[in-house]
């Protein structure tokens, strides 16, 4: 399997991974909506192709209210089946039950900790089996590939780009959290 980095630099032609990769994977997120924005596009992509989550990028904000936690963790019936009826976001009932109670989930994590991006800072650092064990037991829908990828494009988790990737250089300058360790 060819590394993002080496897939984006040969394909400049293709928009959607190439916008993502230069701008947005790696780099550290603070807020609590684009992190969940963040796991929720992590979650929805577990058996598809990354392609397919850029391209619906802006659908999936639309459909979920900006990822705006509270309003999502109040979905109820008539907004699952609204989501389930939408054709430009993924129509997973597990995956919009996910949104739904990881959202609400988000909410507790928040009342204990502020906010979603102080919990994870309380338990940096974590090797990948520490957050993947940590993830399961507050989340649903969380296996090792989505958290490790979640970690990884957030910034908590080291590997998002190769180091001779002009981005690691401009992701270094921001210190991201696994450049910080404990």
């Amino acid at each position: 399997m060819q590394p993002y980095c080496e897939y984006c630099l040969a394909h400049p032609e293709d928009t959607f991974n190439h916008e993502y990769h230069a701008n947005h994977y790696g780099f550290p997120l603070r807020d609590d909506a684009l992190l969940f924005e963040r796991l929720m596009f992590e979650i929805n992509q577990a058996g598809l192709s990354w392609i397919t989550i850029l391209k619906k990028a802006d659908n999936f904000r639309r459909a979920y209210d900006g990822f705006d936690i509270d309003c999502v963790a109040a979905y109820g019936e008539d907004e699952r089946a609204r989501l389930l009826a939408d054709a430009g976001i993924i129509r997973n009932r597990l995956k919009i039950n996910a949104a739904v109670e990881n959202a609400r989930r988000i909410q507790a994590l928040r009342a204990e900790h502020g906010s979603f991006a102080a919990w994870l800072d309380a338990h940096h650092p974590l090797p990948k089996e520490g957050w993947v064990k940590l993830f399961r037991q507050h989340f649903v829908f969380t296996g090792g590939e989505i958290v490790g990828e979640f970690l990884m494009s957030t910034g908590y988790l080291p590997g998002a780009h190769s180091p001779d990737c002009p981005i690691h250089a401009r992701i270094a300058a921001l210190n991201p959290p696994w450049m910080r360790g404990s």
